[in-house]
Formats: structure tokens, sequence, C-alpha cells
């Protein structure tokens, strides 16, 4: 399946799931309102509004999933995933909001001048039909994230269990006013806004992280520096960096291979850890490579040296007195341990013979002078 494809199969369960979950968060908000408010339950009316919160969230999902699915363009080179990162931070802003209002309210009839609401025995059957509704919301939402590999998904699954959580408390809540005990509804509404303000945190803060390139956990980079490390040519890994984005992350290293290798094998060993990567780590959906001839973190840097042309521009004016130099057919340079090493290859009717070959290799090193080291002849 190509990546439009499952763009285009995530936004479509995204937008099914949601618009369940929109439906019934709809129905069970009006009633949980209405019933709570004519049956004087203040922790009820306050669920009410919590679930009024979840169809702000289905909707943003919804804008999310939409935009999501768009393929990289010119604006957003990486593709569009984050705007379900953005959806869920402006999600979390919404619910510390609610919680905060609903707490507030709850608070003024516990401490204030105003009586506490005293609910009716039967508003606690739609906090029961709450429970039940919103459980099997929250299974029906974390099966489809996981087919999806949306984080949004997930934590709008963890909302409908959040939902039946804060039903369970309304329910003691009810039942405990019933029992003679007058603030427990109040009360009750007061512990359901301090789980709207758990889960607003928790929300906001892996999302700010998100939004902030926070890198994968120690085990995740663990498995792929295992995987890195196992394919042939690579001498070992530096300056691995890596990032989430909606659910996908993106992997940015360096690998150490010999530094003899030609620029197509080295491509090719490049290539190879992208394709494992890809393979072998499920979260992993786009990887940088940048091939190295040594490790340029401890090695002295080649930054300043001349590039190919300028530096063969001082071979030539350094070689052309010695016999022979006239003859090259091609020059190989290795930009290593801040200098530039050279390999010369000469017609095999320049070969003087061993002890005159070593010479005329001494004096080529000679000439060459800095920011030149080694200097090694080849014939044929």
């Amino acid at each position: 399946m190509s990546d439009s494809e499952r763009h285009g199969a995530k936004a479509a369960m995204s937008r099914r799931v949601t618009l369940v979950g929109a439906a019934l968060n709809l129905l069970m908000a009006v009633a949980k309102v209405a019933i709570g408010y004519l049956g004087r339950s203040q922790s009820l009316v306050a669920d009410g509004i919590h679930s009024f919160s979840d169809l702000l969230s289905d909707a943003m999902v919804l804008f999310a999933s939409h935009h999501a699915q768009h393929a990289p363009d010119e604006d957003h080179p990486y593709g569009h995933q984050r705007f379900e990162t953005i959806a869920t931070f402006v999600l979390s802003l919404v619910l510390v909001l609610t919680g905060l209002g609903i707490a507030w309210d709850a608070l003024e009839r516990v401490f204030g001048d105003e009586p506490p609401w005293h609910p009716q025995p039967w508003t606690i059957w739609v906090a029961v039909a709450s429970i039940l509704i919103n459980e099997g919301l929250f299974w029906y939402t974390r099966w489809a994230a996981d087919q999806v590999e949306s984080d949004l998904l997930r934590a709008n699954a963890w909302h409908h269990r959040s939902d039946a959580i804060s039903s369970v408390i309304v329910v003691i809540g009810i039942a405990g006013t019933l029992l003679g005990y007058p603030f427990a509804d109040a009360i009750a509404a007061i512990l359901v806004a301090l789980m709207i303000l758990y889960i607003a945190w928790d929300l906001g803060w892996n999302s700010m992280q998100e939004l902030a390139d926070q890198g994968l956990d120690e085990d995740k980079i663990d498995e792929i520096r295992r995987v890195i490390l196992a394919v042939p040519g690579v001498e070992s890994i530096h300056m691995l960096r890596t990032r989430r984005a909606a659910g996908k992350a993106y992997v940015d290293v360096h690998v150490l291979v010999p530094p003899w290798l030609s620029v197509s094998e080295g491509h090719r060993i490049g290539d190879a850890v992208a394709e494992r990567l890809l393979e072998e780590v499920d979260e992993v959906t786009d990887v940088t490579v940048h091939i190295d001839p040594e490790d340029d973190e401890k090695a002295p840097p080649c930054r300043g040296l001349p590039l190919r042309e300028q530096a063969l521009e001082r071979l030539h004016e350094r070689w052309r007195e010695i016999p022979c130099a006239n003859d090259i057919r091609r020059i190989v340079l290795h930009y290593l341990s801040g200098r530039i090493d050279v390999d010369v290859f000469l017609p095999l009717h320049c070969f003087p013979g061993e002890e005159a070959a070593a010479e005329f290799r001494r004096r080529l090193e000679e000439a060459a002078g800095e920011p030149f080291g080694l200097v090694r002849v080849y014939y044929g």
C-alpha cells in the first residue's frame, strides 16, 4: 500500500470512528445536562459538559485527520502529520478551561452561600448508561487507533475512558447524596473536574514535547542502533537523532564506513540502513543517512580544505617538474583527519622499478606539501 493509500485509509477510519463517537457524545451530553438539571444533580451536569467537550474533541479529530492525510508539498515538505499534534494540544487547552469551570462552580456550592443540589434517584441511571456507552466507545476507538497508528485517536479513546470513569464518580456522588451526605454530589463534580485537568495536562505535555521535537525513548533508540549496526559495511554510528510526529518517527543518523569505499558503495550502505529501519522498526517512517569515512566528532575537521578543482590545480603546479607527472590518468582525493590524502594512477610504462618507484612516490608527497598528506601511486 502506498503512502497516499495509507493516509487515505487512516483518514477514513478516523472519520468513521469519530462520527460514531460524536453522535453518541451528543446524545449523552444533551441527556446528562438536561436530566442533571431537572433532577438537580450537579455532578451529572458537569459530566454532561464534559461530554460536550468530547464533541469539540471529535471535531478536532475530523479536522486533523482531514489535513494530516495530505501528501508533502512545498510548504510542508515533511507532510502534514503535525496537524494531529496541534489538534491534541488545542484539545488539552479546552479541557483545562472545562475542568476549571466545573471545579469553580462546584467549589462555590460547597463553600459558598448557595445550598448544594439534591439529586433525584432516577438520575443515577443516566450515569450508569453513560458508563456503559463510554466504555464501549473506548474499546472501539482504541482498536481503530491501533489499526491506523494514530496518537490522536488513542488520545480520543482515553478521553472516552475518562468519561466512563467520571460517570462512575457521578454514580458515587449521587448515591452518597441520596444516602444522606449533602455535599457528595458537589464533591463528585470537583473530582470529575480534577480528572479532566489531569487528562488535559497529560495530553498537553505530550503534544508540547512532540512539537519541541522530543526524541524516542531509550529502548527504541537502542533498537534502532542494533538494526543499523547489523548492516554489513557499517563500522559505527554517531549523531543519532530521532523525533516524533503524530505516531511516526523520523531518524537522522551519521554512519561510519571504511574510508576507501567508493561513493556508490557508501551510498548503497546508506540505502540499506534506511531499508532495514523502515522494515524492522514499526514507528520509523522516514530515515536520513549521512555516510562518514571517519568519526568527525573525534577526527580533526576538514573544514576549509580546498575542493577538488583547486586541489588539483595546486598538485599540477607543484608536480609539473617531476617526470611522468604529466602522464597521471586519475587522481582520487581522500579528505581525512584534517588533510587530503592522494591516490595517483599512472600507466604501466611509467613504472620505474621497485626502488625508483618508492623514491618517485616520496618526491610526489614532498612536492605536494600542505594541506596534502599521504600520497599513494598505482600503476596499470
